[in-house]
């Protein structure tokens, strides 16, 4: 019977334990080094999860419905990595903050000493650092992949590198230049500057990278907490395909960059660049994400992604809707 009181990120970590344990059969000195934590805490958690009852013949989930949804989600695209949290349902600040813990721990299990991270900017992003609580100091540096918005602590990307550096008790390496230029010209000249290319060349070859996925659409769009356009600009961009927002780049429904101005004027890494990452982790939270997480995953740009049990289902019936249609 599932403890009403066990924590969804408690209980993955100790499915994550157990599996690796009795399933893979790797000694608890060896699931230490790969999760980034102490032999004395795999060992805690494995005894946790014996006391629970979840070591039987096979490992029993307290969450059967959010693992399925986790398969269904890597079977559907190029994911190597899903993981759904539960859905607090008339409170999406909750759900966001549930979804960032869950990304924190993620992120925290991939990453290594000597490691660059690079990250991105927004809501999604924000709430991952706000719960990474590592159990050690760890020898990283941490970089932005865009430049900056100034007005809102979430778009100020180079606040969030300073806060997880701290965080992590690592370096961080900040990129001053604006995330769009005035013109094509400027945006060369900018990113030709010599410590905005030191930036933006160590970002391309970040070992790491953590990224939301921004919406276009009127409801809930962050695409325009970066940038406002017209009201004559929106309506193209729908009708141009245009779903989503990654790296500030807009991203059609395909998953290709759109032919779009602002896309020609920004200093940030190119999306496809990033598959030189050793994981790229893709958080977003909200049913207004599922479409743009949709044309996202069909660029093929994440590795992994942390979102919730509402929008993965509304991006599988959407997945599952399209191709019913074709």
């Amino acid at each position: 019977m599932q403890d009403p009181t066990l924590d969804f990120e408690l209980a993955r970590l100790i499915q994550t334990v157990l599996t690796l344990h009795f399933i893979e059969g790797m000694k608890q000195s060896e699931i230490a080094e790969r999760l980034n934590m102490s032999h004395s805490k795999v060992n805690r958690l494995i005894a946790q999860g014996r006391k629970l009852g979840m070591v039987k013949i096979t490992i029993d989930t307290p969450f059967p419905r959010l693992a399925e949804l986790e398969a269904q989600l890597c079977a559907a695209s190029d994911l190597r990595t899903a993981v759904v949290t539960p859905s607090v349902l008339g409170n999406a600040e909750t759900t966001l903050n549930q979804v960032g813990r869950a990304a924190a721990g993620l992120l925290l299990e991939n990453l290594r000493d000597g490691d660059v991270i690079a990250i991105s900017g927004g809501r999604a992003v924000s709430a991952v650092v706000e719960n990474l609580v590592p159990e050690r100091p760890m020898d990283v540096t941490v970089v932005p992949l865009t430049g900056g918005v100034q007005g809102k602590f979430y778009t100020d990307v180079n606040r969030l590198v300073s806060l997880l550096a701290e965080r992590l008790q690592g370096r961080a390496m900040l990129l001053h230049a604006p995330l769009f230029a005035e013109n094509r010209q400027q945006c060369e000249m900018l990113k030709d500057m010599a410590q905005v290319r030191e930036i933006i060349d160590l970002a391309r070859r970040a070992d790491v990278a953590l990224t939301g996925v921004g919406s276009v659409a009127p409801s809930g769009s962050s695409y325009y907490d970066l940038n406002p356009v017209p009201q004559a600009d929106r309506e193209m961009l729908v009708r141009m395909g245009v779903e989503a927002e990654f790296l500030a780049h807009l991203i059609g429904r395909d998953g290709t960059v759109a032919d779009y101005e602002l896309n020609k004027r920004l200093v940030a890494v190119d999306p496809a660049e990033l598959d030189a990452c050793r994981a790229v982790i893709g958080v977003a939270s909200g049913p207004q994400k599922a479409r743009p997480l949709k044309a996202v995953l069909n660029g093929g740009f994440l590795h992994s992604l942390v979102s919730d049990e509402v929008t993965v289902t509304a991006l599988l019936e959407d997945w599952k809707g399209s191709k019913n249609v074709a």
